[in-house]
């Protein structure tokens, strides 16, 4: 089972970045494998405050893991790190700060990378999660600057090949147990200089835009259901792939429908006369009105079943029922005569 990734760390949980990053630091240095040659101890250390640093320093991911905790961000695809190559390749800066070295095993800065996914939480009526919606959502993300077509450069120029690097965006050179890389001091890790950045996006690439996107909501989904749509995130790096999006659905509560999986359950008062002699009531459905018989000598809290007018099932065929519970009333407020015969009534029946 994992460890907190808090407590892995040593922070509290309103820890601001500077504050992790500092307990990763202190982390990392402690048990680096060049610092502890074959102490698999301090190797797991090492590798637990590097998924612990990954979420947390992650806003998406530390949100995800606040609420829902490891399950919740396995949900979302993060396995944490299968080894040292994939911790080198994410915190090669964080080496860098500390030994003034990254390391040789991680991937080239100027290799194509997915773009970041991007989280959109949507609140839709209890009726719409009922029988489905088309919602037209928008959102903020970073598109391909169309004045320098992503480059970063003025129209007119072009990047160039930074002579320290070679493109590669780190220089490398041995110590001790590790090949160790840096990001380039020339260009930062960029493997290009741009010499007259895009007044545009500023020598970024990317511009921030608005974008509409209409999604589809299936029937029968609930509050903190899921939907991803592939490559709606932000732009990819490098020539790579766009994120995805996740939408997160919250359902408003009905006024008067309460939700039990699939099933809906309506609460209904009914007189003792009612309940006693019987009678035939109406209730509202999702569809309209239907009408129920009341036996004679119906208890309070009886529960009556309306089969198939339910939520349709998210994964299948058919639908929930709606569960129909009676209230009986007491009287109050009684007139003499009415307060008289009830008591007639009581001694009929022994009571009084």
């Amino acid at each position: 089972m994992k460890n907190d990734y808090y407590s892995t760390l040593g922070v509290d949980r309103n820890a601001a970045s500077e504050e992790l990053k500092a307990a990763y630091r202190k982390m990392a240095l402690k048990y680096h494998p060049d610092r502890n040659p074959g102490n698999k101890e301090a190797e797991e250390k090492f590798k637990e405050a590097a998924e612990a640093y990954e979420v947390l320093s992650d806003s998406r991911k530390r949100e995800i893991y606040n609420r829902y905790g490891h399950e919740g961000l396995k949900g979302n695809g993060f396995q944490g790190f299968s080894g040292f190559e994939d911790i080198f390749s994410s915190f090669g800066d964080i080496f860098e700060d500390v030994f003034g070295f990254g390391s040789g095993r991680a991937r080239s800065r100027t290799a194509a990378r997915q773009g970041p996914d991007l989280r959109y939480d949507l609140k839709i009526s209890f009726m719409d999660a009922a029988f489905g919606t088309s919602p037209e959502i928008e959102i903020e993300r970073f598109e391909k600057c169309g004045e320098c077509e992503g480059s970063g450069a003025e129209p007119g120029t072009q990047p160039t090949v930074c002579p320290t690097c070679r493109g590669v965006g780190q220089v490398t050179r041995s110590s001790g147990f590790f090949s160790i890389s840096s990001a380039c001091p020339q260009c930062h890790g960029a493997g290009r200089i741009i010499e007259s950045p895009c007044k545009a996006c500023r020598g970024t690439g990317k511009i921030r835009v608005k974008k509409s996107i209409q999604i589809k909501i299936p029937p029968g989904v609930e509050t903190d259901s899921r939907l991803r749509l592939r490559g709606e995130g932000e732009e990819g790096e490098f020539g790579g792939p766009r994120g995805d999006l996740y939408v997160f659905i919250y359902i408003e509560p009905h006024e008067f429908f309460e939700r039990d999986g699939s099933d809906i359950v309506y609460r209904v008062s009914i007189p003792m006369t009612r309940a006693v002699l019987g009678g035939n009531i109406e209730v509202p459905t999702l569809e309209g009105t239907e009408r129920i018989k009341i036996p004679m000598n119906t208890p309070h809290g009886k529960v009556f079943k309306l089969r198939g007018k339910g939520i349709p099932h998210l994964r299948g065929f058919g639908r929930g029922d709606q569960l129909v519970q009676v209230a009986v009333e007491i009287p109050t407020g009684l007139s003499r005569k009415e307060e008289k015969l009830l008591r007639e009534f009581a001694k009929l029946r022994g009571e009084l």
